[in-house]
């Protein structure tokens, strides 16, 4: 008999207008009078965050700004960000924007209070223990970091991406405020987009998926696919705006208690190496990992297709299948992601070292089909030489 486990402790705020309300949400929480806010340049410029930092400081918080985080994470930003956080005595850490600045504030409020540098926490050397409190206010609608329990950030000197991951990094809130999204231009937004649909796919299908997280999976397949294409061409669609950032928080409530798998390994690897944007990477691979799972998993991925719409619910399991993989393709190419071997400083002779990061990446394993070094690399070769046809 199957059995599994959900658990998230996070308190999640969702409507137009929700992020005005933030300073009665902290103090109704007791999170401290001292915070320590982070974000990233693009965010402050599009005028986001001061509205947030002054409500608060009306409210009567003390609030110190930290800025320095780059778009694929890195672990000396957090470990500046953690000195940040000490001398300025916070007591809780509010995250505000994309994926960057949620992994990057988690990893903040970890290291702050206990010192070590990431790794110490991604390898077992240090314990997960007195974390800060987390508040996350999402303003793309992607990474689906405001509910989940890791962080995935770069380790400089050697390009590792690395997973820090414990219940204990769950923010205690997450508010999601639709109207914080329309800001996010047309290429973030079908990037973060792909970002969540991946999340939902490869939390439904991996091996340590369960009930509750396909349900949420399947929710969220549905609302990324009939959105995201109308966000991404009239980015101010109220509905569109909102079933999207719905969808990416679904998402993230799906693999966030089950896992991610190939494409995420295969993708965290482009941008440890590259510093490719992570949903970028995640759309160029998409359509190869899934023809590779489905080849021994045509069941699921049957289902895939026919929860996502691109076939009918009467149709046999390899039209279905056939039908997937074509959508899919149709899909990113919908969004003009750019093809791999068109993305910046990517070279075949990197090949053995892509694969070797993807490889060791902690997610292998839970992939819903095995995969080797071999198909790892045979996987990158055909989205690297491979064009698709319209």
């Amino acid at each position: 008999m199957e059995s599994y486990s959900y658990f998230c402790s996070t308190q999640i705020e969702f409507g137009e207008g929700k992020s005005k309300h933030l300073p009665e949400m902290l103090q109704f929480l007791h999170a401290g009078s001292s915070l320590l806010v982070v974000s990233d340049p693009g965010v402050i410029r599009a005028g986001l965050v001061l509205p947030i930092q002054r409500s608060l400081e009306t409210a009567g918080f003390k609030v110190t700004l930290f800025d320095s985080i780059a778009q694929n994470p890195r672990d000396t930003d957090c470990l500046a960000g953690a000195e940040l956080f000490r001398r300025s005595a916070a007591d809780a850490v509010i995250a505000i924007g994309g994926g960057s600045a949620m992994d990057t504030g988690k990893t903040i409020a970890l290291c702050g209070p206990n010192g070590g540098i990431p790794s110490d926490y991604a390898d077992g050397l240090r314990p997960y223990s007195k974390i800060a409190p987390i508040i996350c206010v999402p303003t793309t609608s992607g990474t689906g970091s405001e509910v989940t329990r890791s962080a995935v950030i770069t380790e400089q000197a050697t390009h590792r991406k690395m997973t820090l991951k414990h219940a204990l990094l769950r923010p205690i809130l997450a508010v999601l405020d639709p109207l914080l999204t329309y800001s996010v231009p047309p290429s973030v937004t079908a990037a973060t987009g792909v970002d969540a649909l991946v999340h939902a796919i490869e939390g439904y299908t991996c091996k340590v998926s369960n009930p509750i997280s396909q349900a949420l999976g399947a929710s969220a397949m549905r609302k990324i696919v009939g959105s995201l294409p109308d966000v991404y061409q009239y980015g101010a669609n109220r509905e569109a705006r909102k079933e999207m950032l719905e969808g990416s928080l679904l998402a993230g409530l799906c693999f966030g208690s089950a896992d991610v798998a190939a494409v995420h390994c295969l993708a965290e690897a482009l941008g440890g190496l590259y510093d490719t944007p992570h949903g970028v990477a995640n759309a160029v691979f998409l359509p190869y990992v899934l023809r590779f799972n489905a080849e021994e998993n045509k069941e699921i991925h049957s289902r895939l297709s026919k929860i996502m719409g691109f076939a009918e619910e009467s149709e046999e399991e390899d039209q279905a299948v056939s039908k997937l993989i074509t959508g899919i393709q149709d899909f990113v190419y919908s969004l003009d992601i750019p093809h791999l071997k068109d993305l910046p400083g990517i070279k075949e002779e990197d090949f053995p070292r892509i694969v070797e990061l993807a490889y060791n990446n902690g997610s292998t394993q839970s992939n819903v089909r095995s995969v080797s070094r071999s198909d790892y690399l045979q996987i990158l070769t055909h989205a690297y030489f491979s064009k698709v046809s319209h």
